[in-house]
Parts: structure tokens; C-alpha cells; sequence
């Protein structure tokens, strides 16, 4: 079980690194865009990466490279919000292919996914951290390096605890 604590450090097994938490801290998520990172249990789903950017990565998940027109839905009239999505689109979305490199790895977590309840919150992943640990919309983020190392040591069957 990976542990994610309010004092801004994830744990599993014998690694314990620092991470950034969503703004609003971790509570009971209310709505979509409330800055909280969600309190519970959840699965890691799929694992996306850069190829271009990360290079030596092993994982006992199938990797999933990220393209240019990759996006998640964040738009509640959506009938896929919450879901990847193809770009273009019309509906309201974050894009996964970014100039920045906070989604050069990106492990979905399992929050409102199945059922997925409009307007509850999407998009919750770990992924990579901005400088000095900024806080994030409500994901959880590590440095680079950590997250690579944190990739290369779970399996499928591993649930993250938050809070």
C-alpha cells in the first residue's frame, strides 16, 4: 500500500518521498477545480510517460506513450468527463502532451472513474512536481526521479491511501 499523509509525504515500503498535495489540502473532494486532494483509497489504473523525455523507466504496468493530441476531459457536460480524450475537441480538457514537465509520468488513480459522478472532480494522478514542490489542483506530485523509482517498484494489485 502506498500512503499519501497531509504532511506532504508519500510512502511505500521503505521509500518515503516528499510530494505536493492539492492546494486545498486533502479532504472529501466536493466539486470539480476545488484544489482537494481526495481523502480514501483508490487503485493506480494506467501509466502514462513521454518516451521522448523519460528514457530509463521499467514498470510491471504497460507503459502507455503520450501523444500530442492526448487529453483528459475535465468538462462536467462531457459524456467523457473524467476519461482521455482525443484533441481536438470541444469540450473543456487538460492537455497531456505539455510543454512543462510535470506530465512526463502520469500514474491515474482511481477516483470517481467507476461510476464517474459529473462534477465530483477528474484528472486526480500522481504525476511530476513543480519547482519547490508548488502545490498542486488536487493531484499528488513527486520529483522525477522518485516517481521513475516508485514506478519501477509497484504492480497492479497496489492501492494508495490518501490521508
Amino acid at each position: 500500500m502506498i500512503i499519501v499523509k497531509k504532511s506532504g509525504y508519500l510512502k511505500y515500503k521503505n521509500f518515503r518521498f516528499r510530494c505536493a498535495l492539492g492546494k486545498g489540502g486533502i479532504k472529501q473532494k466536493q466539486i470539480e477545480g476545488d484544489f482537494i486532494t481526495p481523502k480514501g483509497k483508490f487503485k493506480l489504473i494506467k501509466i502514462y510517460y513521454r518516451k521522448d523525455r523519460v528514457k530509463k523507466i521499467s514498470s510491471k504496468f504497460k507503459l502507455i506513450d503520450i501523444k500530442k493530441n492526448m487529453g483528459w476531459c475535465d468538462d462536467t457536460k462531457s459524456p467523457y468527463y473524467n476519461k482521455l480524450i482525443k484533441l481536438p475537441t470541444k469540450y473543456s480538457h487538460e492537455k497531456l502532451y505539455k510543454r512543462s514537465n510535470i506530465y512526463d509520468l502520469i500514474i491515474v488513480l482511481s477516483y470517481n472513474i467507476n461510476p464517474t459522478i459529473k462534477n465530483k472532480g477528474s484528472a486526480i494522478f500522481i504525476h511530476v512536481t513543480r519547482k519547490n514542490y508548488q502545490p498542486t489542483q488536487g493531484c499528488v506530485a513527486l520529483k522525477k526521479r522518485n516517481l521513475i523509482k516508485l514506478i519501477s517498484k509497484i504492480n497492479k494489485n497496489i492501492k494508495i491511501k490518501i490521508g
